[in-house]
């Protein structure tokens, strides 16, 4: 009886809760919903890749749709007009990260400047990153190296996925600690399991926690990720501590056998030495938490996504030869045969920034922005959007969004010349084809940024574009690439 009596009783508390949801919903002109089960809310309505599922419920249900995983509120927005009012007229109140776990676990408890709320410590983070780590003039000083002698191939088949992936790593370990993980010369074991370690970082990182939706499991982690992030952060915290502890005592070094003035000159060079000397000059603003938190999230996010997006791109050409042949033209027309493209010549090659630009548009390497949440009531369009409320940005055009909100990516214009420069220097050099006639496959993968999901081969041929021989590509410390 007492069974019967507490079941009935936990009946009507939902059916009064249901009651009170759709009463709010007249009463506070919430965005429309798709109808939702009692506890999960809508989680049985999304799968696998989640903007996709997003997309498609926005196309029935209309582009702000409100929905319940579990006891969030999730604020969809897919309209570039619904983003933009989202990220200009109430852009401080989406300012805020949502409270999840790996925030907890792998973003050294929210203080990483992705995950840290909308405030002065972030806005320290963001004004270091801005003006100190991303800026032109320090920009220019990063090279990329592509081959690490010089090569004269006839024709060699090429995974490019895999080298764009070695590539990005490698120009943001170079940038970050002045190491090199990839090559001849370097330790296969240290750059094995540092290759280990960021994959399992991403792959838990991306992993779908419950206890995101439900805090009641959080006491029980039936999932077994958060033990899981605990873990894998604790190898990553002592890599990422060795290798600000490897600049600090270069700096100490360097001060004791040239004094001030060298380790000034010195200052800089990489990203940690950079963060080094403001912490120096304000430690209550820059613990060594806060410097490992900007090194792992340059390591994750800006190696990935510039990956991605040149893995898209190339795929792109080599399935439309007529548009490789143009971007070919663009950058003879505009560099000449004999000298390499560079930063300077970069924004005057406008077919190959319509190419870049194109990818973007077809395949976006982050579909789902980077969370965020109200902190006060407020209006999008037409609609009421509760305090609390998580937002996520279902990018439609992703140039676009990218660039609004106070939450810019400040490695933005870094993945840009990563990707203009590397994808120039690869066209430019080297004649690319695909491994036979069949179309190279553009099957979308699943992953925190959206991957191929067959690894891209291409052959390689070193370009003879004027008849006097194939372009060789020789490695300088001072220069991206060198073509003679």
């Amino acid at each position: 009886m007492e069974l019967l009596n507490f079941t009935l009783l936990l009946v009507l508390i939902l059916v009064f809760k249901l009651v009170l949801q759709e009463h709010g919903k007249r009463t506070n002109n919430l965005p429309p919903s798709p109808p939702s089960l009692p506890i999960l809310g809508h989680l049985h309505l999304v799968n696998q890749p989640l903007y996709r599922s997003l997309g498609d419920l926005c196309t029935k249900y209309g582009d702000v749709l409100l929905l319940r995983f579990g006891t969030r509120k999730v604020l969809v927005v897919s309209s570039p007009s619904a983003v933009e009012e989202c990220f200009t007229k109430n852009d401080i109140i989406f300012s805020n990260r949502p409270r999840l776990i790996a925030g907890e676990h792998l973003h050294y408890n929210y203080r990483a400047i992705g995950f840290s709320s909308y405030g002065d410590h972030w806005r320290n983070l963001r004004r270091a990153t801005s003006m100190e780590l991303f800026s032109t003039s320090r920009l220019s000083n990063y090279c990329l190296q592509l081959f690490h002698e010089s090569v004269d191939v006839k024709e060699m088949r090429v995974n490019l996925s895999s080298l764009f992936m070695e590539l990005t790593f490698k120009v943001m370990l170079r940038m970050i600690a002045g190491k090199r993980y990839y090559g001849k010369g370097v330790a296969d074991d240290e750059a094995k399991e540092f290759r280990d370690l960021i994959r399992e970082y991403m792959e838990v990182h991306g992993s779908v926690n419950l206890n995101d939706f439900f805090p009641v499991l959080q006491w029980v982690d039936f999932q077994g990720i958060e033990r899981r992030m605990i873990r894998v952060m604790k190898k990553v915290d002592a890599f990422v501590q060795h290798l600000v502890n490897e600049q600090r005592k270069k700096r100490a070094e360097s001060l004791g056998v040239s004094g001030l003035n060298s380790i000034e000159r010195e200052s800089g060079t990489t990203l940690i030495n950079a963060m080094l000397s403001l912490q120096e000059t304000h430690p209550e603003l820059y613990p060594d938490e806060d410097i490992k938190g900007v090194i792992m999230e340059m390591l994750t996010a800006g190696s990935e996504t510039s990956a991605t997006t040149m893995d898209w791109a190339m795929s792109l050409l080599l399935n439309n030869p007529e548009a490789m042949q143009k971007t070919v033209a663009d950058i003879e027309a505009v560099v000449g045969l004999r000298r390499l493209m560079d930063e300077t010549t970069l924004p005057k090659l406008d077919y190959l920034q319509n190419v870049i630009k194109e990818t973007f548009r077809l395949y976006p390497a982050a579909p789902l922005l980077v969370p965020h949440e109200s902190s006060d009531d407020c209006n999008v369009g037409d609609f009421h959007v509760p305090k609390g409320t998580m937002l996520l940005v279902n990018a439609e055009d992703p140039q676009e969004s990218e660039l609004l909100g106070r939450r810019i990516c400040p490695g933005a214009a870094l993945g840009r010349r990563t990707v203009g420069l590397t994808l120039g220097a690869l066209i430019q050099c080297f004649e690319w084809s695909r491994i036979s006639e069949e179309k190279i496959d553009m099957t979308e993968g699943i992953g925190l940024s959206m991957p191929k999901l067959e690894s891209l081969e291409a052959l390689l041929q070193a370009a003879d574009r004027n008849g006097q021989g194939p372009l060789k590509v020789k490695i300088s410390s001072s220069s991206f690439l060198g073509c003679r």
